[in-house]
């Protein structure tokens, strides 16, 4: 009987410009890697990554890769470890087994959109910025073809976001472009709802995490009476049991919530909260979290199999100039699987506990 190994590398992707977060200022993003093999057949691998986000991830801050160690020991040795905890290393094992189940091809889900016959439509995604940086970005998104921009707000003042969305429908009105916001918990439960009354008058599409997450009240509030559409994205974060994820959006109801697998509990995590999300006719869609093509191609082709009808948030990997090349192809606003393409999945050092 053949043994299962694993083993574990860490790479840094560095941005093609200065990333700006809700957090931090980035300009590279280290990233771990898990691979998989049975020992009679060492050729075959399946990869999977680990992108750990410090300071968003629930995941603890400290330890992680003794704990990425610590769980490529268990698998060499067949004991068993309590990941539950860790998001990412959930969603690299969850990738790099349906990898290695497939052949180790980078194909986890079979289908239209691997095959080269169908595709995901996503959003633009404009980062905070300066306001000249953020309308330059804007410019750029619109010029390349996207019908639906995603805007970080709350990076700059208010008013001046305001002009920028004036901008935009000046040119584009709301059917030619769907415009949806990301507050980032930007606002306060005592101004948020005079902020979303004004934003409004922009015809948004919706609007995450206006408040910081684990203000349930308040945000159950803004959900039943805001002018504009909400959707949870932080306030899933940490949650696991698919009982708590029922609780959270049967008291919340938002109109939409919006899945990182890499944070909420990889593509089993997804699954669970789109099962508690449909029961309850809550929309949602599915975002990339800064990973490089092995995480987004996953997060991808789990997406692709749900067959969505919105515009999807999967168009990070553009973000890096040394990102793995795969047959991933994004061309405007539409990301495509190119059967004939290749993965050149650069050398690392290993690590075999």
């Amino acid at each position: 009987m053949c043994a299962l190994r694993a083993a574990w590398a860490r790479r840094n992707l560095d941005f093609r410009f200065t990333a700006r977060t809700s957090r931090e200022t980035m300009t590279m993003k280290p990233t771990w890697y898990i691979r998989l093999w049975y020992t009679e057949t060492p050729g075959v691998w399946g990869i999977g990554e680990c992108a750990h986000f410090a300071g968003l991830s629930a995941e603890p801050t400290e330890g992680f890769e003794a704990k990425l160690n610590d769980l490529c020991h268990s698998l060499n040795t067949g004991r068993r470890i309590d990941i539950t905890r860790w998001s990412s290393l959930k969603m690299g094992l969850e990738t790099a087994l349906l990898d290695l189940e497939n052949g180790g091809r980078r194909v986890l889900f079979h289908g239209q959109f691997t095959e080269g016959e169908s595709e995901i439509v996503i959003n633009g995604l404009v980062w905070m910025g300066s306001t000249d940086e953020m309308l330059a970005r804007i410019d750029e998104k619109l010029s390349a073809g996207f019908r639906c921009l995603k805007m970080k707000i709350g990076g700059v003042k208010f008013n001046d976001e305001l002009r920028l969305l004036d901008h935009i429908r000046m040119s584009f009105p709301p059917e030619k472009l769907t415009l949806r916001l990301d507050a980032n918990g930007a606002f306060t439960p005592d101004n948020a709802m005079s902020k979303l009354e004004a934003l409004a008058n922009f015809d948004v599409h919706s609007i995450e995490q206006p408040i910081r997450a684990g203000q349930l009240d308040k945000m159950s509030y803004l959900c039943e009476n805001s002018p504009i559409p909400i959707a949870l994205d932080e306030e899933l974060i940490g949650l696991h049991d698919p009982t708590d994820m029922r609780r959270l959006l049967y008291f919340v109801m938002p109109q939409y919530i919006v899945l990182k697998p890499t944070l909420c509990g990889g593509l089993s995590g997804a699954g669970n909260w789109i099962k508690v999300a449909d029961e309850k006719k809550i929309g949602w869609w599915i975002t990339s979290a800064l990973e490089s093509n092995i995480g987004l191609n996953a997060i991808a082709q789990f997406t692709a199999a749900y067959a969505p009808e919105l515009p999807q948030g999967l168009g990070t990997g553009a973000l890096y100039h040394n990102n793995i090349l795969s047959p991933l192809t994004l061309t405007g606003d539409t990301l495509r699987y190119n059967p004939e393409g290749t993965w050149q999945i650069p050398e690392m050092e290993w690590t075999e506990p």
